[in-house]
């Protein structure tokens, strides 16, 4: 089964001064070197070039044509998709809440959950402890 990448672990990666930046890259590397596809959607691409571009958030951001360099690299690799919501999309964001009162932060993660759902991914990597309240999926903390 595919996993996906949350967009913790792309910041890591860009972020020079995180305790896990090495790490990170790293993990990154391997896990889309394949041969299992990784998907990596759009609201996880569009949340990194929000934090790592932004200046509240870093000393030091990345300038948004490095942000961006970033993503072209990452989505040149054989066995990275991004697939997107179509038409079904809603009825699997509302099986996805349905169990879980989702408002506020929680639901930029329902969206991802969703995503997953919709197109077969089972495992996130991710620093963030909020995806294991979702059911079906396996929230992964890739430096533990």
């Amino acid at each position: 089964m595919s996993a996906t990448i949350d967009a913790n672990i792309l910041v890591y990666a860009s972020d020079v001064e995180s305790q896990v930046h090495r790490q990170a890259r790293t993990f990154l590397e391997e896990v889309t070197r394949g041969p299992d596809l990784v998907y990596v959607f759009w609201p996880v691409l569009m949340s990194y070039l929000r934090i790592v571009t932004h200046p509240s958030i870093f000393d030091k951001p990345l300038q948004p044509e490095r942000a961006l360099a970033s993503i072209d690299s990452l989505l040149a690799r054989p066995h990275v998709r991004t697939p997107g919501e179509d038409e079904a999309f809603w009825h699997v964001y509302r099986a996805t809440v349905e169990d879980l009162p989702v408002r506020g932060d929680l639901v930029p993660d329902a969206h991802v959950v969703a995503l997953m759902r919709a197109h077969g991914a089972g495992t996130i990597w991710t620093r963030d402890r909020d995806f294991r309240k979702f059911s079906r999926i396996l929230a992964r903390d890739p430096f533990e």
